[in-house]
């Protein structure tokens, strides 16, 4: 989510690419626990490192499964 200059009003939301979860504008944070760092891949954003790799799995089972399909 990503507040107006003068915090009245919310400019943009800003959710994870793979889990949908709002990311807030002060992105990671001193704890990890509590916040883990959020990367940015392929121009997409995800919450943490597990949703990256979900998707990366999910998109990699469908190529197969797709290939074992046609074949």
């Amino acid at each position: 989510m990503r507040f107006a200059p003068n915090n009245l009003y919310i400019e943009e939301y800003i959710k994870c690419a793979n889990c949908g979860v709002l990311i807030y504008e002060k992105r990671g944070a001193k704890d990890p626990d509590k916040n883990p760092e959020t990367i940015t891949k392929a121009g997409k954003i995800y919450c943490s490192k597990w949703c990256l790799d979900w998707e990366e799995a999910r998109t990699a089972k469908e190529a197969n499964k797709a290939s074992t399909v046609v074949s």
